[in-house]
């Protein structure tokens, strides 16, 4: 079965870096668009950013543009975000999802990895 395990997370000082990974098995990695979603206490799930299956393309929230990076590693099957400059806002669990699509809507990805915690302390 399709598994997309996150590692990466934890806690950071505000105005620190964290690099996020995902691992995906059980699909073909390079067919599929690759994002990231997170969801923060209290508050609904949301777009963070997503690529491409071959990663030309990538989409950003407007709250991250800048800030974070999106990339993916095809040989790897395991795309990355690195998330630099981080803020007491950015504190929230980051889930890693597959689809068909890179775009911001998360009904259009069909697997979710079960997300690791990022706390940002100020």
């Amino acid at each position: 079965q399709v598994q997309l395990a996150e590692s990466g997370g934890g806690l950071v000082q505000a105005g620190g870096s964290l690099r996020l990974s995902c691992a995906a098995s059980g699909l073909t990695f390079s067919s599929y668009a690759m994002g990231w979603f997170r969801q923060a206490p209290g508050k609904e799930r949301e777009f963070v950013a997503t690529c491409s299956y071959s990663g030309s393309s990538k989409l950003y929230a407007d709250s991250v543009k800048g800030q974070f990076t999106i990339s993916r590693d095809n040989a790897k099957n395991t795309v990355y975000l690195q998330m630099n400059s981080l803020r007491p806002e950015d504190t929230a669990v980051y889930f890693c999802v597959a689809g068909r699509l890179a775009v911001r809507t998360q009904s259009s990805y069909d697997y979710w990895g079960q997300g690791t915690q990022v706390t940002v302390s100020s």
